[in-house]
């Protein structure tokens, strides 16, 4: 289940960014499609609160590391999803 902290893209993440990544793949696990968008959402803002942004990269990764084994119509959810996160991260960064 952890096999996602060995991605490359994870080795230079921020340790604070790392645990709250770690965060909401635990409460992922089980989850899909629509139920995965208020835990991204809450995963960002909780990090916006304590001064720390999500690269487009970042997340990027993040959802592709929530479409881990699941279907094709749940990974067409989660598309949906990252490109929502993405227009929240694009609106709170300006």
């Amino acid at each position: 289940m952890d096999s996602w902290l060995n991605h490359p893209g994870m080795q230079n993440i921020d340790p604070v960014k790392l645990e709250l990544i770690k965060t909401a793949v635990s409460q992922t696990s089980g989850k899909t499609g629509n139920a995965l968008a208020p835990i991204l959402l809450s995963l960002i803002t909780t990090a916006n609160k304590k001064g720390i942004q999500f690269s487009p990269d970042e997340v990027s990764l993040i959802m592709e590391m929530m479409k881990d084994g699941k279907s094709p119509s749940e990974k067409a959810q989660i598309d949906k999803t990252a490109q929502m996160a993405e227009s929240f991260l694009k609106k709170h960064r300006r």
